[in-house]
């Protein structure tokens, strides 16, 4: 498992296994956003799968599918809505840990610098920068 910190209380990665539910409630982790569509993997890697893990192991899970190239304000909406009420920290994944890190930066938009977000994808091994003028324009939006 490669678990990508984006900031003390929330990190994200690639595809998880039911296995490793249980590695990240040792870890601490109390919440886990399942963003990879249900339609993207086989029926044993579905997110009831790892909702059953999570609740076995007292973590909170959460389905948001994000489906490629569909980053909508309801998505975006409903994730932060999400990280508003979930018990930290947080653990997202997706195929490759980028949809749960991209919509992590928008709902981070108004509550950290734009360059501090980017820094801090980059750090965990995402390029944020293409994000800019709508981490901006989204943070705007919200004040």
């Amino acid at each position: 498992m490669d678990i990508r910190p984006l900031s003390p209380e929330f990190a994200v990665a690639p595809q998880i296994m039911p296995e490793d539910v249980a590695l990240l409630a040792e870890q601490g982790f109390k919440t886990l956003i399942i963003n990879r569509p249900d339609e993207e993997n086989p029926p044993e890697l579905s997110h009831e799968v790892f909702a059953k893990a999570a609740e076995e192991n007292g973590m909170v899970a959460h389905y948001l599918p994000f489906y490629p190239g569909d980053m909508t304000p309801e998505l975006v909406g409903a994730f932060e809505g999400c990280l508003d009420v979930a018990e930290k920290p947080c653990f997202a994944y997706c195929r490759s840990g980028t949809r749960s890190s991209h919509l992590w930066a928008m709902a981070q938009a108004g509550k950290m610098d734009v360059a501090e977000i980017i820094a801090a994808a980059e750090k965990a091994g995402y390029d944020h920068r293409p994000m800019a003028g709508l981490l901006a324009a989204y943070a705007e939006q919200k004040a």
